[in-house]
């Protein structure tokens, strides 16, 4: 499955990895693919394996707004 993510408070290089790192390192989650510039994430994942929530809880996790 795939799902968009906007995240806000990312500003830099290293935001896009602590998110990238953050989701990629999900059970279930095989790539994520983070836009700094429109704050998008796409996330390709495997729903059996991996919520939607699991996957924001680790994007807050790093310090980061998840917005619907």
């Amino acid at each position: 499955m795939q799902t968009t993510v906007n995240v806000q408070g990312m500003s830099c290089g290293h935001c896009v990895q602590s998110v990238k790192g953050a989701l990629e390192s999900l059970d279930g989650v095989s790539k994520a693919e983070v836009d700094l510039s429109t704050g998008k994430v796409e996330v390709t994942y495997d729903d059996s394996k991996v919520t939607v929530e699991a996957m924001n809880d680790a994007i807050e996790e790093q310090g980061y707004d998840v917005v619907a």
